[in-house]
């Protein structure tokens, strides 16, 4: 049997962030700029917002170019210690 490795991430390099949370006011924005905290570059035109079929959910996918391991980890960190966010991909 034969070890699979995952294939390396090489950076810096576009990195699609995938956030679900709930449908309050102002989401999108809190979102927007916490990811800006980490990736300036970020505009609102990077980001895609998908409403759930009832319309009590968001699914936000932001484009960033990652720079590294260490820039995304503490993203997704802070990201998930929003109290509106129930996801991050």
């Amino acid at each position: 049997m034969t070890d699979v490795k995952a294939p390396k991430i090489e950076f810096p390099c576009r990195y699609p962030i995938k956030v679900m949370g709930h449908a309050s006011p102002g989401f999108e924005q809190e979102i927007l700029a916490l990811v800006q905290r980490h990736a300036p570059e970020v505009r609102e035109e990077h980001m895609s917002v998908r409403p759930s079929n009832n319309g009590n959910y968001l699914a936000l996918t932001l484009v960033i170019e990652a720079t590294g391991v260490e820039q995304l980890s503490v993203m997704f960190a802070d990201l998930r210690a929003h109290t509106s966010v129930k996801l991050v991909l």
